[in-house]
């Protein structure tokens, strides 16, 4: 497992929005805007149990990330590794803080009756850009 620069880091930890891509069963992509964070040198997302990043997402999956510095468009970083932990607990918690960081709310305000959401860390295995 490869870390992230501390550039590549500030910009995921910035208002940025991420675009996650994967492969589905039939081998066709997947690209989806995401709220994103980091925890250590890992790559935070979070979902609702059911959605397409759900189902294409479990441990061990492939996946590629790509933001961009709000400040300065030209400058980016790629993520290319694997899904290594998928979290029920704290879920919650974390798309409420996701919601805190990207909207200034103190909870998520799309959450849906009976939503279970997910956290998703992705384990880095190599970077470009920042």
């Amino acid at each position: 497992m490869a870390g992230m620069s501390e550039k590549a880091k500030e910009i995921l930890r910035s208002k940025t929005f991420a675009h996650v891509a994967v492969v589905d069963e039939s081998e066709t992509p997947h690209v989806t805007p995401v709220w994103v964070d980091v925890d250590g040198d890992r790559v935070v997302v979070n979902t609702a149990r059911g959605r397409v990043k759900d189902r294409l997402m479990p441990v061990g999956a492939r996946v590629a990330l790509s933001a961009t510095n709000v400040e300065n468009p030209y400058e980016y970083v790629q993520v290319r590794g694997r899904v290594a932990e998928r979290r029920l607990e704290g879920a919650d918690a974390v798309i409420d803080g996701l919601a805190k960081k990207y909207l200034g709310a103190d909870e998520y305000p799309f959450r849906q009756p009976g939503e279970v959401r997910v956290t998703i860390l992705l384990d880095v295995d190599e970077t470009t850009g920042a």
